[in-house]
């Protein structure tokens, strides 16, 4: 394998990597808003590391399960 052939797939490994990290962040954002807005609609008042706990698992399953496909 030519070396700069290893170079540029570890180049788009990394890449994938710190997009993958960027997106995977957002999606924690997001979730959590939709998670305290939701609890909010409900009725309840959830407290923050309960609305953080439940985004995380979302996030991660979703993640896992986007792995997989």
């Amino acid at each position: 394998m030519d070396m700069g052939k290893a170079m540029g797939k570890i180049g788009r490994s990394l890449l994938s990597a710190i997009v993958m990290l960027i997106v995977s962040i957002v999606a924690f954002f997001i979730t959590v808003f939709v998670v305290s807005t939701g609890a909010g609609l409900a009725g309840f008042e959830p407290a923050g590391d309960f609305v953080v706990l439940s985004a995380t698992i979302l996030v991660a399953a979703s993640i896992l399960a986007g792995g997989r496909a």
